[in-house]
């Protein structure tokens, strides 16, 4: 959700757009390219209960009866803009030059409630149930909405209310709808599945958002995105009172030192204090007050909701875009595909994978991450191969769309693979286990009580990242974890370097066992790729540095202790009494290459991309100063108490 780049566009876009802003001669030029070969309209389309969206329409100059063209649709809350029919975009008018060049009736709509539609916005608004025909929505069809109310509302009715809209006032169309978005927009996308409209033939979710409590943008198990959401709910929860075409920011936020700040700031209720939100910002509360996966949160739930409503149809050909150093919605992307393959047996559902941050695969060029260099442009190679020929296709009848099930690229190995399945078909669990010395190691405990016994303090808490940074630091997805190591508050287990290739393949979880001298505890758990010593750089490296020792973080995740057992009812630990812990860690598809090895750490602060747990059971978001206290942590690894790790490994 988190789309700095994207919103920085929008922000300049409509800078560049406004009175008084004058253009740069290659902005101009750029304009009148687009001014060239589309007509912009601007244009208000009522949905069914009367709401207007306001909605930015890109028509090919030379669209004619005899040269018709599909849509391309983006629907977002991060304005559609620039606004105004003489205002052009910069470049575009297509999420990329390749589609811009391919040509579509370009649509771009602000979502209810945003920007400059009418309504109010509802944060990842929850979709209707559609287990009952009823109510007529126009050409003799009927919606599949549960409601005896015909003008109820959600994503997909205003997704389809749009697409009517077009079809019948938007002239040489050619009848076919496509529809595409990254992040919140992904999430549009996905939601305008269910009862899609007939038109709609071609949708990319891509890094959607899908379930915020348990794995994406707010909260990961119940524990809560502190970093991301205070810097990124003060522009995007501002109040309103009815359409803008920008938004002020709540408070002036300025860190030089991110960790330090949240450190001075104390228990999260400060973020309410009159110099910030000071309960202004709906969305923030609403995060915080809905402490347990309740109604709220499974109201906002989309996987349940993506399938065919209609006895023997299908969904649209679907894309499912996403990279493996999403630090927003790499569970979203996973857990999106999963969920249409399972309630879609046979639908034409793809997924692709690569070596991207959030939304990187709309990059020019994205051939290198951090150290590690991937000896091609993975963005380019993206375009080409998938996104540009998936839309052609399926909106078009051009050319083919021959991807994989699968394409999934090998942040070990820097390869593209094909699947028929994701997972794959063939691929066993492999058990790793802590052991004592900080050994990890295939063999059962046997042992008596064994344990590593620490202190867990809040008031020290383990850096998610190495060094001094006013924003988040998008490279912890990759970075090296020797500075975490060294933390006595932080515990690690090696194996020994492994003597063939071990190609990871799939989900990861790991199973703790632990007590502590608290009632509530985090429990972070990574898993890295030592790599030998004296392995060379393969990126930029003009001073011939290498990687030896780098401990490469693959994959990490948290879990909020008191939900061990239910996300719904949660419960303290008892203290010193050994409980069982288990952390699912998303999927990874990581070549673990013969010399390496695989370390596993386990900590319980990841601050402050994370809030800190007081390590009292209570509502975290009501907590004071004096709340927040030391625990001595016990991880167990004897033949009673099995701590492992459970991944997922490709078969030869």
């Amino acid at each position: 959700m988190f789309v700095f780049r994207l919103l920085l566009t929008a922000l300049s876009v409509v800078l560049l757009s406004s009175p008084g802003n004058a253009q740069s001669p290659a902005a101009a030029a750029d304009s009148l390219v687009v001014r060239q070969n589309y007509t912009k309209l601007d244009r208000q389309i009522p949905m069914r209960d009367g709401t207007k969206l306001y909605t930015v329409i890109y028509v090919p100059t030379d669209a004619s009866p005899a040269n018709r063209y599909p849509f391309l649709m983006e629907r977002t809350p991060y304005s559609a803009g620039p606004y105004g029919e003489t205002n052009y975009p910069k470049t575009g008018p297509g999420p990329s030059k390749a589609l811009s060049q391919e040509k579509y009736i370009f649509v771009f709509q602000d979502v209810r409630g945003r920007y400059m539609s009418e309504g109010n916005f509802e944060e990842m608004t929850p979709s209707l149930d559609r287990t009952k025909p009823t109510a007529s929505v126009g050409r003799g069809r009927k919606s599949t909405l549960k409601t005896n109310v015909p003008t109820a509302t959600d994503e997909s009715t205003d997704t389809y209310d749009t697409i009517e809209w077009l079809l019948k006032n938007i002239p040489n169309n050619n009848g076919r709808v496509g529809l595409i978005g990254i992040s919140y927009p992904g999430f549009y996308a996905s939601a305008a599945l269910p009862g899609a409209h007939p038109a709609l033939k071609a949708v990319s979710p891509q890094a959607p958002v899908t379930d915020e409590f348990i794995g994406d943008d707010a909260r990961h198990n119940g524990a809560f995105f502190l970093l991301d959401n205070f810097s990124f709910m003060n522009y995007f929860d501002a109040p309103r009172k009815g359409p803008v075409a920008d938004y002020e920011p709540m408070f002036t936020w300025r860190p030089k030192d991110a960790y330090q700040f949240f450190l001075d700031l104390g228990p999260i209720k400060h973020a309410n204090d009159p110099q910030y939100f000071n309960n202004k910002a709906k969305i923030w509360n609403e995060y915080l007050q809905h402490d347990t996966y309740d109604a709220y949160w499974k109201s906002r739930n989309i996987r349940p909701h993506l399938k065919a409503t209609q006895p023997g149809s299908q969904l649209p050909a679907t894309l499912v875009v996403g990279g493996w150093y999403d630090a927003e919605d790499l569970f979203g992307t996973l857990r999106t595909y999963e969920a249409i393959e399972k309630q879609n047996p046979g639908t034409n559902n793809r997924l692709v994978m690569g070596p991207w941050t959030h939304g990187a695969w709309a990059r020019d060029d994205w051939s290198l991450f951090g150290p590690f260099a991937f000896g091609q442009n993975t963005a380019n190679y993206y375009r080409d191969t998938f996104e540009t020929p998936f839309f052609a296709y399926h909106l078009k009848g051009k050319g083919s769309f021959t991807a994989p099930e699968a394409a999934m690229f090998d942040t070990g190995t820097n390869e593209w693979k094909s699947f028929d399945a994701w997972p794959p078909k063939t691929t066993t669990t492999q058990t790793l286990f802590l052991a004592p010395q900080g050994q990890l190691t295939t063999t059962t405990p046997t042992a008596g009580e064994s344990f590593d016994e620490y202190v867990s303090d809040p008031a020290k808490p383990v850096p998610y990242t190495d060094g001094i940074y006013a924003r988040r630091n998008n490279q912890y997805m990759i970075e090296d974890q020797r500075f975490a190591a060294r933390r006595p508050d932080v515990v690690t287990f090696v194996s020994e370097p492994f003597a063939d290739d071990l190609v990871l393949a799939g989900p990861i979880s790991a199973n703790l066992f632990v007590s502590t001298t608290g009632t509530d505890a985090d429990f972070i758990v990574k898993i890295i790729d030592v790599l030998p010593d004296n392995t060379p750089n393969p990126a930029e490296n003009p001073k011939g540095l290498t990687l030896g020792g780098y401990q490469r973080l693959v994959r990490a995740e948290v879990l909020r202790g008191k939900f061990r057992n239910s996300l719904e009812q949660p419960e303290p630990f008892k203290p010193g009494q050994i409980a069982e812990v288990r952390v699912p860690l998303n999927d990874a598809l990581h070549t673990f290459r013969k010399g390496h090895r695989l370390m596993v750490q386990v900590q319980h602060t990841w601050f402050p991309l994370v809030d800190r747990n007081p390590q009292k059971f209570l509502d975290i978001s009501t907590a004071n100063a004096s709340d927040f206290q030391k625990a001595t942590m016990r991880l167990y690894h004897d033949a009673a108490h099995p701590s492992k790790i459970e991944l997922t490994t490709q078969n030869k």
